[in-house]
Formats: structure tokens, sequence, C-alpha cells
């Protein structure tokens, strides 16, 4: 991590003699934001039993809310970087904390899950907006390493906190049978979020050197959007089909078409170059791994206490308390070990403590439905995702000059929400794989009649529909 004395502030903001005018004001509106944005993105995964039942969905038709969110926020992170850095960051968050509660209303409102499928995608266009918006903002408040460190430690602990939060709020919704509520609350939560926004927040803009790049922004959002889609259906599909290859490999060139045309590009919405400085190419790869395995780890647990369990759906919420609460409740450590510890040790702190919370899941019986003993495990996961989610946002701003902090946020976003969206299908396509494989096994060696065994094929599509609609 380097360790700057000069101010950390984008053109036409002031400094002042210990705090930049606007820092608290900026950061609580940024706090704020970053929550909301994290409930409607983790909102529709305790709610999926609901949507199923009232809905009538089947399949990947749960998968498909929350990748209609991830889609929209992974594929225009970089040009809603660009955006706040030509007009405003404060404008660029209540612009996307309004497009959340329009999203809410849309998806509290709808009739059929594809109507939800369209709600769910503006609240993920919203929170596009909304992540690195609030997180350039307060880089730009900020003026030295110190204060930075403790910024981003809040921040970060206040994303964990809207991702814990969800789970309560879908079981308490769960309890009463009325899904669309959560989400009315949702609405109310962002128009609370903006109106603070608009009233506290400094406006800060980067204006110098970024205008908007069409040929990279479609080149980028074609090949990702085709990545996803071969990801989110071929676990149910079969990885071998011809769609889901077909999506892959149209999707690999539109991206390598991407690397070309930012290389070649005037004022790319990605400069190539970052990747030159080896602290933020490092913390970029550590921020995709480290997401699919956390994301991984709460996919499990999901899958454990619901389809396999089924517990209550309160009870379901308890261990995401303990999974995302440490990123919040440890905010003043975290914040003094960014700027005491070096950042290498952090995050190879924080990937040990998650790798044995995981190693001690293993050896947890799914036949006991006690809450005890997935304590130690999430706690030692969560403590280790505090560690690693503020740790590698700090070292990927405080790696590049001011002037590049709304790339570098936008790309940091941008790949840990790729993670995100990663993590639930890496973990479920190993999972089904797997699961299909021993029963498959098991089954060759049963000695049924010919006739039973020609369910196998459809006793794999329920596991594939098992895994889908499991919390994600």
């Amino acid at each position: 991590m380097t360790h700057d004395n000069g101010p950390a502030t984008s053109p036409g903001s002031t400094v002042g003699a210990t705090r930049t005018p606007g820092y608290a004001g900026t950061l609580t509106a940024a706090c704020g934001a970053v929550f909301v944005a994290q409930v409607a993105n983790a909102l529709p995964a305790s709610l999926n039993g609901l949507l199923q039942q009232d809905l009538s969905t089947h399949g990947s038709q749960l998968t498909w809310i929350t990748a209609a969110f991830m889609i929209a926020v992974v594929c225009f992170e970089f040009t809603f970087g660009v955006l706040g850095d030509l007009f405003g960051r404060r404008k660029l968050v209540v612009g996307g904390t309004l497009l959340v509660a329009a999203g809410s209303t849309v998806a509290a409102l709808a009739p059929t899950v594809q109507v939800l499928w369209i709600g769910a995608a503006l609240n993920g266009l919203g929170a596009g907006a909304m992540f690195p918006g609030s997180l350039t903002a307060i880089t730009a408040v900020t003026r030295t390493s110190r204060q930075r460190a403790h910024a981003v430690a809040v921040w970060s602990g206040f994303l964990s906190v809207g991702a814990a939060v969800s789970p309560l709020l879908g079981g308490m919704f769960a309890k009463i049978g009325s899904w669309r509520g959560s989400f009315w609350v949702l609405v109310g939560l962002a128009l609370i979020s903006a109106v603070l926004t608009q009233l506290l927040a400094t406006e800060s803009k980067a204006p110098a050197g970024r205008k908007l790049d069409i040929p990279g922004q479609i080149t980028f959002a074609a090949g990702l959007i085709l990545v996803l889609y071969g990801a989110v259906e071929g676990p149910e599909s079969g990885w071998t089909t011809l769609p889901v290859m077909l999506a892959f490999m149209l999707g690999a060139c539109f991206l390598a078409g991407f690397v070309v045309v930012e290389l070649g590009a005037p004022s790319p919405i990605f400069d190539l170059a970052l990747f030159r400085n080896r602290a933020f190419t490092v913390s970029s790869v550590v921020a995709v791994i480290g997401m699919i395995a956390f994301l991984g780890a709460c996919f499990a647990t999901s899958m454990w206490l619901g389809p396999l369990q089924h517990q209550d759906p309160i009870h379901v919420a308890i261990p995401f308390l303990l999974l995302q609460g440490p990123a919040f409740l440890l905010i003043p450590v975290v914040s003094r070990l960014l700027h005491r510890v070096a950042a290498a040790w952090l995050l190879t702190s924080g990937f040990a403590l998650m790798a044995v919370g995981c190693l001690l899941c293993t050896r947890l019986d799914v036949t006991d439905p006690s809450l005890g003993p997935f304590v130690a495990p999430a706690l030692l996961i969560g403590i280790g995702f505090a560690l690693t989610v503020s740790s590698v946002t700090a070292v990927a701003l405080n790696s590049v000059p001011p002037q590049q902090a709304g790339m570098a946020s936008a790309t940091t976003n941008m790949l840990r929400d790729l993670g995100f969206a990663l993590g639930p299908v890496v973990v479920g396509a190993v999972a089904l794989s797997k699961a299909g494989a021993a029963f498959s096994a098991k089954l060759a060696g049963a000695d049924l009649p010919a006739e039973h065994l020609v369910g196998l094929g459809h006793v794999r599509s329920v596991m594939a529909c098992l895994l889908d609609q499991s919390c994600r």
C-alpha cells in the first residue's frame, strides 16, 4: 500500500486543515447508498421460496432474477465510472438510488416472473451506478491514505450490513407470506438514501481526459452477457449443449474485441495500463477469486439450511449475520490494520481464515438441524471476508493516481461483483456434477429394473432445479 501525504482529491475539491469539508456527510451518504444497493442485490435470494409459489417459477427462472441484477451491475459499472467522473459522483449516486426505487416498484407490482426480471435489471442498473459512485465520492474527500483506509473500511462494512440485513428482511416477510412488502421497504430505503445523498454528499468530478467509450461498452457488455448466460444456463441445460457453447465462444470473441478496442481508444473506459501496476493487478485477481470463494460459501450454507434441512427463514438468516456481520463490527480494527499492516499480510490472513472456516463446514452433519455447529465456521469465514474485502478495495484505490480513482473504483467493484455472480454458479455446477456422478455410480450398481433406470435423467433435472432455486 502506498502512503501518500498529499491530497487525494479530484479537481475542484478543497482540502481542510485536518479533514476535507463534507467528509462526514459524504461518508454517511456513501454508506447509506452502498447499504441500499447491497440490500437490492441480496434480497431476491431470501424470497426464492415465496417467488416460486406465487409466480409458479421453474428451473432457471429463479436464477435469472439474480442474474438480471448482476448482469446489469457488472456490464455497466465501467460506463457509470466515466459518467461519475464527467457529471459528478453525487448526481450518479442519486440517479442510481432513484433507479433502484423504480426497479423495486416494478418488482413489487410484478404479475409474472418476466416482469420481475425487468425490476431486477433496473435495480442492477441503479446499484451499478451506486457502487462505484459512492466509493469514488469518498475517495475524493479524503486527503491521506490513513483517512482513506478508514473510509473504505466503513464503506465495506456497510456493504456487508446490507447483505446481512437482506435475509432478515426476506425472512420477516416470508413469515407473513408477502414477498412484495419487502420490495416496498426497499423503495422507501432507496428514496431516503437519495435525499440523504443530495443533502449531505459533496459533489466531485474528474472530467480531464474522460469521455464515453461506446465501442468499448458495447463489446464489453455483449461479451460479459454471453459468458454469464452460458454460466447460468450450463448447469441446467448442459455445458456441451449448442446454445451454451456458442454463448461462451461468442462471449470470448467479444471480450477479446473489447481488449483490442481499449488498446486503441483515445479515452478508454478501462485503461489496461493499470495492470502494469503490480499492486492493482494482484488486488484485481484476488477480488475475483475471493468473492467466488465467499459467495460459494454463502451459497453452500443456504443450500444446506434451505432446500436440504428446510429450516425456518429466520433461522436461515442467522448464519448470514455471522458471515456478513464481522465486516461491519470490525470497522475500527480493519481501518487501523489497513494503515499499519502490509496489505499482502491482510489478504493472506483473510484467505487463510476463510479456508479454515470452509474446511470446518465439511465436517458438519447434514442430519443435525441445530445452528450451533455453524457458529465457528461462519465467524471464521466472516472475519476472513472482513479482512479481504476492505484491503482489496484499499489497495486498488491507493495504487493509482487520484485522476484514475473513478476508473479504479469501477474496475474494483466490477471484479468484486463478477466474483459475486460467478460464486454460486461455479459452486452449484461443481456440486451438481459431483452429486450427479455419485448418484449415477450408485444407481448403476443397484441392479434395478431397466424401467427404473429411465428416471435417472429426470432426477438429474430435479437436482438442477434444486440448485437453481436455492439462495443466490
